[in-house]
């Protein structure tokens, strides 16, 4: 196992037979800030052209937190993402950027989830091309409607393309975290799997998938390719960048920061928080 010599200050990076295994490690709880995000924008960009890496595997230091959501400090910095919005292409926001940048992925993208994601970190999930999920342990939501406004970062897209429109907006607008049954269930993620062999099923899928004949991944994904979706993510950036200006936006991010939002106690139960607000 060879561990990649590049500096990402939030990632750590081992190669091993084909596969890339991505670490996040941005205490205290994982929050996608402007640090996590040009990281991942790097090691993808990095990757795209790197055919010694069949499979990208991402999982999280911290057994509590895979990513906990978008930086909510970033209220107070409205200007810090220009220099990453400027790598995005036309049509999308530096958040969906992210997302199609892993959607587009050539490598085969899995998340490892045994821990919470919310907001942004659960249109990371979404936005790769396989999730398996640890019973009792991973939790999925989209919490935006609490703060104000709704996923601006594909969530809406990536959603309705996995679970159907009728599932998409109960997530959205219910605003709750679903645990790995459920999340398999309405086919938010691939799997659930017990806690103690979630490690062993995806390891096993990644070296399976790493050892195919040459050509196989590339066809299979061109047979298999992403929805296009510049429509319904302009229609998203629209109506998240009209709720974001909103006053009561800016009042229950502030709110939910003074209560410990971005804190692990505050993570733990961060509807309960900001339903408490409203």
């Amino acid at each position: 196992m060879s561990q990649d010599t590049r500096a990402y200050p939030t990632l750590r990076v081992t190669r091993e037979d084909g596969v890339a295994r991505v670490t996040l490690d941005n205490p205290p709880v994982n929050v996608l800030d402007v640090a996590l995000m040009a990281d991942l924008r790097h090691l993808l960009t990095t990757l795209r052209d790197d055919g010694s890496v069949r499979v990208i595997v991402f999982e999280s230091a911290d057994p509590e937190f895979f990513i906990a959501h978008v930086d909510m400090s970033l209220v107070d910095a409205p200007h810090a993402f220009d220099e990453p919005a400027a790598e995005v292409p036309d049509g999308v926001n530096v958040f969906q950027g992210l997302g199609e940048l892993l959607r587009h992925q050539p490598q085969v993208t899995i998340v490892k989830l045994a821990g919470l994601a919310r907001g942004g970190g659960a249109e990371f999930v979404a936005a790769a091309d396989m999730a398996f999920a640890a019973i009792g342990r991973a939790g999925i939501g989209q919490i935006e409607a609490l703060m104000g406004i709704v996923p601006g970062g594909g969530g809406t897209q990536y959603l309705a393309q996995r679970v159907g429109r009728n599932r998409a907006l109960e997530v959205v607008l219910g605003a709750d975290l679903y645990d790995a049954e459920t999340a398999e269930r309405y086919g938010w993620v691939n799997r659930a799997v017990p806690a103690g062999e979630l490690d062993a099923v995806v390891d096993r899928l990644a070296r399976n998938i790493a050892a195919l004949p040459e050509g196989v991944i590339a066809a299979a994904k061109r047979a298999l390719a992403p929805a296009d979706l510049a429509e319904g993510l302009l229609r998203e950036h629209d109506a998240w960048a009209g709720q974001i200006v909103r006053p009561a936006a800016e009042r229950l991010i502030r709110g939910g920061l003074a209560h410990g939002a971005q804190t692990p106690a505050g993570e733990r139960d961060l509807e309960g928080l900001l339903r408490a607000l409203a």
